[in-house]
């Protein structure tokens, strides 16, 4: 009792004035009460909340990623040009995942999404992080899913907000999309009013469903919401997937088909 009242006294300065009451949140306040003023963040330009180093990193690798697809395109499969253009991916992805775990662990950088813990990060979190992010890379492309239905749920194990998981993923997918757009529009194998359509029909139901979501969350007051809808997209997508893979392995079953893989060096661009 003594170091407390010593306490309050120090904190109180000369220990004659009292010190400012302040309710706690959600706390009763019998109607006699104000409300806690709460004070106004500075606002923060677009700009102002870019970290450009980072962006110059996404773009480095966006556009090497790019042009190693593109060239690979006029190389003859399985020749010694098109296998040194696939492995020149790897030290671009991995030095660039280096450099930033390197960032983390020295506290040069902090994951601001997890707050205090964001920073510092041991070196088996590290591996851990990367390890997730390679196995959804490739459990998305043996399935053939957006790389949103692996990674969100990857997320959110690893502590990440519902927010900065959706945000996050939908980012990704953005990313790499983006590349085959952009490959296969320079390539000339798709009709730009077909992706034009689509492109609208997405975004239209993208800012939709942004929408909505963000108004059922301000009304429920739960930001898990977003758990729960991922949570059922992934089961419609699974159902939907291990349906359609049934259904076509019998068929092929029944037609006494190849179900192996084939050969790679067959297949020509």
């Amino acid at each position: 009792m003594k170091k407390e009242a010593a306490k309050r006294f120090e904190a109180n300065g000369t220990g004659r004035e009292e010190a400012e009451y302040k309710l706690l949140p959600g706390g009763p306040t019998n109607g006699t009460q104000n409300e806690p003023t709460v004070s106004a963040e500075p606002e923060i330009t677009i700009l102002e909340n870019v970290y450009w180093k980072e962006l110059g990193l996404l773009i480095f690798v966006w556009v090497a990623f790019l042009a190693i697809q593109i060239t690979k395109n006029y190389t003859a499969t399985c020749s010694t040009a098109y296998w040194v253009l696939n492995l020149l991916q790897i030290p671009v992805s991995v030095g660039v995942s280096l450099y930033e775990a390197i960032n983390l662990y020295k506290g040069r950088r902090i994951i601001a999404s997890k707050g205090d813990s964001g920073g510092n990060l041991q070196v088996h979190q590290l591996i851990l992080y990367c390890s997730c992010g390679v196995l959804a890379g490739i459990v998305g492309g043996l399935l053939g899913l957006g790389g949103g239905f692996i990674l969100g749920p990857l997320f959110l194990e690893l502590g990440v907000p519902p927010q900065v998981s959706s945000a996050t993923a939908t980012f990704a997918m953005t990313f790499s999309s983006s590349m085959s757009v952009v490959e296969y529009y320079l390539l000339k194998r798709f009709p730009v009013p077909y992706a034009a359509y689509f492109v609208l029909v997405a975004t239209i139901a993208a800012f939709i469903g942004q929408h909505v979501v963000r108004k059922l969350i301000i009304i429920l007051g739960r930001a898990s919401l977003i758990i729960f809808i991922l949570a059922f997209t992934i089961f419609v997508s699974a159902i939907s997937l291990g349906g359609v893979g049934i259904s076509n392995m019998i068929e092929k079953i029944e037609r006494k088909e190849y179900m192996g893989f084939d050969d790679i060096c067959s297949y020509g661009a």
